[in-house]
């Protein structure tokens, strides 16, 4: 099981900005880099449920607070 890495604001911020990408490509469906927005919002939305970022572990990094 993967670490969780990814904080509460960091989790909303990104959950929001998949839900901004998939407003865009249903707005802009004809354009031919639609499979971005819904790549882009799939990354962000399925990161942010699991609380966990590869990126964020390959680089060592955590916006979770430390636990005491």
């Amino acid at each position: 099981m993967l670490k969780e890495n990814v904080g509460t604001i960091d989790r909303v911020v990104r959950i929001a900005a998949g839900a901004l990408l998939l407003v865009a490509f249903y707005l802009n469906h004809d354009s031919p880099w639609t499979w971005l927005y819904v790549a882009g919002a799939a990354v962000l939305v399925l990161t942010g449920l699991v609380k966990t970022c590869p990126i964020y572990s390959v680089l060592g990094l955590s916006t979770c607070p430390l636990k005491k």
